[in-house]
């Protein structure tokens, strides 16, 4: 323990000579050659209070916690600390997590490894399907082990639907599953990619109800082609079904929200180290006679949540259902150089209106939640008749 902490504390006095010598560096002097890590290291002052708070802590743990943990454990916690504290979504990646995600595609949606049954005697979820070598066991999980919450929603009143549209999301994204009654949550990535695709129902009201899973590279056009299906049926409204939507590519709901709009803006990003971008409807009076209706949910998020805010703020959508789940960031991955990275919130959306999404969501225009006994074609019914009554 003592060698341990003479380590640490060599490391706090080069890191104050190494704040003290850049500081005194004189002008016109030549400068050690380092990469931008370094560059970025040596141009911040270093927090000698912090780190030295942080060797205490250290030694606090290393002479009394329970067990014996090696250095390396809690340097990696320490890290992980460091990075989910910034937000919900940004989190360290170990090489195996990062080597798992970049083989996903942006835009693809994802379930966990695993189902979840309902005992409906005693009201409790229970955790089945877990293979011997998948990831979710190797975080402990096992077959048989009761869930109590999910993303710290209490699941025991909720229908089989609900259950698996909370476990459905973007790929490579987390869930936070608590498999004790007290405790922390497991956190498990969705890495099961489902296959999913836009759906069509023409109701009878002459209502196109078109159903949008998520937001992909094709998804503009595809949502073009079924409206030129459409174009000698006699509709009355077009309603986009986004409830449970997690997202996708930014991209795809820009190009998809242009299809409607003829000018202004649809989003502004804006990042402190990258600056801002906004995106502006190009002009376009294809589909302009059409009704249009976006229904929403505290499921839909992020990229949905830019086609919904764009449309709604430039009133040519009428929005209804429930308040979305406002996610409204942009995310980057900075791989380290042991096989590591960070993935890290690096700018925010921002809707016509200047509204920041994250944390606050899209408001319906008009508020209609599904009753939880009610079936699915019937709310879809309620909706699209509320839809032509504006």
């Amino acid at each position: 323990m003592i060698h341990q902490l003479k380590k640490l504390r060599i490391l706090l006095g080069l890191l104050g000579c190494m704040s003290y010598t850049s500081a005194a560096t004189p002008s016109g002097s030549q400068t050690p050659e380092y990469n931008e890590n370094e560059k970025a290291l040596y141009s911040q002052e270093i927090p000698i209070d912090g780190i030295q708070r942080f060797v205490q802590i250290y030694a606090l743990i290393k002479d009394n916690y329970v067990r014996e943990t090696s250095d390396e454990e809690l340097f990696e916690q320490a890290i992980k600390g460091l990075v989910s504290g910034l937000d919900r979504y940004s989190r360290y990646l170990t090489p195996e997590e990062y080597k798992q995600l970049v083989q996903y595609t942006d835009g693809d949606v994802a379930t966990v490894d695993f189902e979840l049954i309902l005992d409906r005697a005693q009201k409790q979820w229970y955790i089945r399907g877990v293979r011997s070598n998948s990831d979710s066991a190797k975080l402990g999980i096992h077959n048989g082990m009761p869930v109590y919450k999910l993303d710290n929603i209490e699941i025991k009143d909720l229908t089989p639907e609900q259950v698996k549209n909370i476990l459905f999301g973007a790929v490579g994204t987390v869930v936070n599953i608590q498999v004790a009654p007290v405790g922390q949550p497991l956190t498990v990535v969705r890495n099961k990619k489902i296959e999913v695709e836009i759906a069509a129902n023409l109701l009878k009201n002459q209502v196109l109800v078109i159903k949008v899973p998520v937001f992909q590279q094709e998804t503009a056009n595809e949502i073009k082609s079924i409206l030129e299906q459409y174009k000698n049926t006699k509709l009355k409204a077009v309603l986009f079904d986004l409830r449970n939507n997690p997202g996708g590519l930014l991209s795809a709901a820009v190009e998809t929200a242009d299809l409607f709009l003829n000018n202004g803006t649809i989003v502004t990003t804006r990042s402190r180290s990258e600056g801002s971008q906004t995106f502006q409807a190009l002009p376009s009076k294809e589909f302009d006679d059409l009704k249009l209706g976006i229904l929403i949910n505290g499921r839909s998020a992020s990229a949905a949540e830019v086609f919904t805010a764009a449309l709604k703020e430039h009133q040519r959508a009428w929005v209804l259902g429930e308040k979305s789940y406002g996610k409204g960031v942009v995310q980057k991955l900075f791989p380290l150089s042991n096989g590591a990275a960070v993935q890290m919130t690096v700018s925010h959306y921002f809707t016509p209106n200047n509204n920041m999404i994250d944390g606050r969501g899209i408001q319906p225009n008009q508020n209609i939640p599904r009753p939880p006994t009610m079936k699915d074609n019937v709310y879809i019914e309620t909706i699209s008749e509320a839809l032509l009554k504006h």
